[in-house]
């Protein structure tokens, strides 16, 4: 009887693997990367087998620079995603991405598109993963400053104005930008501008409250129980000087 049961537990086991294998290919794919034809790189660096010297090249330095784009914002990291690369659309597909050049899994690992290779798109994505390491269990920040934070710390030349511009918004918001994910997805789908708009938010925000320092102090309260709405303003920053 105890046989019989345990085969059939392994049966159900198996069976919902194979369910979440084949709902969620990316979360499968970060959790077993060589179930997905990817192998290990450096530590915590998946990619496909059968690469050229370049393209192992590109990579080792995509994740570096993008790592040392990380630390130079927010210190020392307190994350250390895994890292799921494809040079291929059919890797891509394969690990369940889609159309975007890179994504954040669950706030704990990172795929990246081909499209997606540099230090901008890896650093962006990763500033997702810290920020979310960073924030105590239950505590979110709205879509925006998530999504605009990533932006900053990435240094985006598609959102943002040179450094030595000072004020670096190129789009400044003119009214309330998405807080929730299902928000983020409708608003950026329609206006492509919505980046642009919650980078400069969170940019302008970073200038007046001392910027990583000011991040790191949010963090802080957040954790603590503060509210983000009354520690950060909604209503559209003028710039500083």
């Amino acid at each position: 009887m105890w046989a019989r049961a345990a085969a059939a537990l392994a049966t159900l086991l198996a069976a919902a693997v194979a369910g979440v294998a084949a709902a969620y290919p990316s979360v499968a794919a970060t959790t077993c990367p060589g179930c997905y034809g990817l192998t290990e790189l450096e530590p915590g660096v998946y990619a496909e087998k059968s690469l050229s010297g370049e393209q192992r090249q590109r990579i080792h330095r995509t994740v570096a620079a993008a790592r040392d784009r990380i630390e130079g914002f927010y210190g020392t990291p307190v994350s250390s995603p895994r890292l799921l690369v494809c040079v291929t659309d059919a890797c891509y597909a394969r690990i369940g991405g889609k159309k975007e050049r890179g994504i954040a899994i669950l706030n704990r690992s990172v795929m990246l598109s081909p499209r997606g290779l540099d230090t901008v798109i890896a650093s962006h994505e990763m500033s997702h993963v810290e920020l979310h390491a960073r924030l105590a269990g239950g505590v979110e920040v709205p879509q925006w400053f998530d999504e605009g934070l990533a932006v900053v710390v990435s240094d985006d030349p598609r959102y943002l104005r040179p450094e030595a511009a000072g004020d670096r918004c190129t789009t400044p918001p003119t009214g309330p930008l998405p807080v929730t994910l299902e928000q983020w997805l409708a608003a950026a789908g329609k206006d492509a501008t919505t980046y642009a708009k919650s980078a400069c938010q969170v940019h302008r925000w970073l200038r007046s409250h001392d910027d990583r320092q000011g991040l790191l102090t949010l963090i802080q309260r957040l954790n603590a129980g503060g509210s983000f709405a009354s520690e950060v303003s909604t209503a559209p920053i003028p710039p500083t000087e």
